[in-house]
């Protein structure tokens, strides 16, 4: 009988699992990577994934999780490190830069969900419009630090410009967003 897996090893597979799943969806697809697909890049036991998680939508739904966490943390860490709130929201948008440049940049995991599954999967249209509504709120916070505007338009923005970057390539998509949204604090 072989050892019982400790929680660290868990954590570990659960992890190793989640990665796995999270770049074989966000660089095919989710209805283009199969579970043999995910067995396969994370190297283990299609019981252990289904030990894990009982359907594929419940993978899908925690890969969305755990990446809105590191998504807006990272976005948070970058923008609070500027001290006027005027720069915390341009700042966005340079952030934004940043990540279109990235190699892998596919656009946003949580519109490309929506896209593929929103209308089907009510489990990952929750997770999709509870990222957009965090990503807003966590954009209202800044502009309503740095001016006395509705944070709506600025949210609009950067949308935008995700889906532009996203569609066009084109990584300098957020510096349009930016200067529209200067004129909006200003």
């Amino acid at each position: 009988m072989p050892a019982p897996i400790s929680e660290e090893q868990k954590t570990r597979s659960r992890a190793a699992l989640l990665d796995a799943a999270e770049a074989l969806f966000y660089e095919r697809g989710i209805q283009a990577v199969g579970m043999d697909a995910i067995r396969t890049a994370a190297g283990m036991p299609l019981k252990r994934i289904y030990g894990m998680f009982s359907t594929k939508e419940d993978l899908v739904v925690a890969v969305l999780q755990r990446r809105d966490r590191r998504w807006r943390a990272s976005l948070t860490e970058y923008v609070e490190q500027h001290e006027d709130p005027r720069e915390r929201v341009l700042s966005i948008f340079d952030w934004l830069e940043r990540w279109f440049a990235e190699p892998d940049f596919r656009g946003c995991a949580w519109i490309n969900a929506y896209g593929e599954l929103g209308s089907t999967s009510p489990a990952i249209l929750v997770e999709v419009r509870a990222h957009k509504q965090a990503f807003h709120e966590q954009i209202a916070t800044w502009v309503e630090a740095a001016a006395n505007v509705p944070a709506e338009p600025v949210s609009l923005l950067a949308e935008g410009a995700i889906v532009t970057a996203a569609f066009t390539g084109d990584t300098r998509a957020a510096r349009p967003a930016q200067a529209a949204a200067k004129a909006l604090i200003n």
